[in-house]
């Protein structure tokens, strides 16, 4: 049977786009044009910011771990020692090598890790003080000289747990700026005359368009909006767990969306009569952010097969993706697109989001199906070189010739006429006819 809509989403990813672009190209434009001043002033106007120059000195940062308490530093520094040992994993599966292609031709790969990585750390709502952690010390990991790390400042600046966990985690620089201002200092180099190679890192959908904007000119770890949910559930899955993670997800904001994907009427039912008392019993921030979510974004899509079900989830491609089913080793071999996945009931979303190691920075609104998430790879440049022996020259500078004067391009021809003239001067080659 073709699938069904329990309940369908009233407004999708794509909701408000046009106004966030032309406030964000306007932004972005003044502050490369107005520089640290008009930074400043977006600062002050946007967070209430008249703190002065916005980097933080070292007696600042000391002065504000210090109001962190010592659970909270044990705490940080437990998911700081996952995240930074999952990341070193990825850093070391990855390898430099050479290779001989052919007797005197060698080509080889090398990786260099970018200069400066900009990592935007969300401080609007909640204090993400995790993603300090999932930014900065991959960063640091992959081997970056310079680290700067930004965030929204209240009052007298970043909450202080989120410096703490930027310390910690090895940022070189932290700047008390948030927002699209924070993105263009950060892509500009204001306060650090040190433009970003990359920006990474969660944010609202200014930040994610201010990312979008400046991609190409700087790189990003990768198009991410509002963060997704998804799960996967069949007949066994606890209704109340179900309901309670999709809640937990939709808490991030009010365009957030939350999906649940299912063979089972029974169970796609009860998560929907049961869905307000979750969200109910959250407090008052969150539950008006996750009542607009799942009211605005959350899809309850009934299907006849497993099969149907991986299909409609890789068409989604959630940013995050549970399963709650049987023979969950199937699902793990099936499942194509998505950022990160969460195998079984015990796996939830909000570990990942914490502390259990793998990184919470990834793609939404369908990214899933061409990029993963944040990773030490991502700010590593994988280069490529070669050399070659006169010899070598023999084979390679004919071919190229040839080719180059079908494809009718003379001058790249004549780069392997000319070696092989010289290496080769009492020799004649087929080069090609000239066009």
């Amino acid at each position: 049977m073709p699938i069904e809509y329990i309940k369908k989403a009233a407004k999708t990813s794509a909701t408000g786009e046009d106004n966030t672009r032309d406030i964000v190209t306007k932004m972005l434009k003044e502050i490369e044009a107005g520089g640290e001043e008009k930074a400043l002033e977006y600062a002050k106007q946007l967070d209430g910011w008249e703190g002065g120059n916005p980097v933080m000195t070292r007696e600042q940062i000391e002065a504000a771990k210090a109001k962190v308490s010592q659970q909270a530093k044990d705490d940080i520094k437990f998911a700081y020692d996952r995240v930074s040992k999952f990341a070193q994993h990825q850093r070391d599966s990855m390898v430099e090598f050479e290779t001989e292609l052919s007797p005197g031709l060698f080509a080889g790969q090398k990786l260099i890790p970018m200069t400066t990585a900009g990592c935007y750390v969300p401080g609007g709502r909640y204090a993400h003080i995790a993603s300090a952690i999932m930014s900065v010390a991959t960063a640091k990991v992959a081997g970056v000289e310079n680290v700067v790390a930004c965030s929204v400042p209240h009052g007298e600046g970043i909450h202080p747990a989120i410096v703490y966990a930027m310390d910690l985690a090895g940022a070189d620089t932290i700047l008390q700026m948030g927002g699209v201002q924070g993105i263009a200092a950060m892509a500009f180099g204001l306060f650090t005359e040190k433009p970003a190679d990359i920006l990474v890192g969660p944010g609202n959908r200014f930040v994610a368009e201010a990312k979008r904007l400046l991609f190409g000119r700087v790189g990003i770890d990768l198009f991410a909006g509002p963060t997704e949910i998804a799960i996967i559930a069949d007949e066994t899955a606890d209704p109340e767990i179900v309901a309670s993670d999709l809640a937990g997800q939709a808490e991030h904001g009010p365009d957030s969306p939350a999906w649940l994907f299912t063979e089972s009427r029974e169970l796609a039912e009860k998560v929907i009569e049961i869905m307000p008392k979750h969200i109910d019993s959250l407090p008052q921030v969150q539950r008006e952010a996750a009542t607009a979510a799942w009211r605005d974004y959350g899809e309850v899509i009934l299907c006849d097969t497993r099969e149907e079900v991986a299909q409609i989830s890789d068409q989604y491609a959630g940013e995050h993706l549970e399963v709650q089913a049987k023979d969950l080793d199937w699902w793990l071999g099936r499942l194509k697109n998505y950022g990160s996945l969460f195998v079984g009931e015990e796996a939830t979303v909000s570990f990942g989001d914490k502390c259990s190691g793998t990184n919470h920075i990834l793609p939404t609104k369908g990214a899933g199906r061409y990029t993963g998430g944040l990773s030490a790879a991502k700010f590593i440049k994988v280069v490529t070189y070669q050399r070659q022996t006169r010899e070598a020259t023999r084979e390679v500078g004919a071919a190229c010739a040839r080719i180059a004067r079908a494809e009718g391009m003379e001058g790249h021809a004549r780069a392997g006429d000319i070696r092989l003239a010289k290496y080769f001067p009492d020799e004649t080659f087929d080069l090609g006819e000239l066009r």
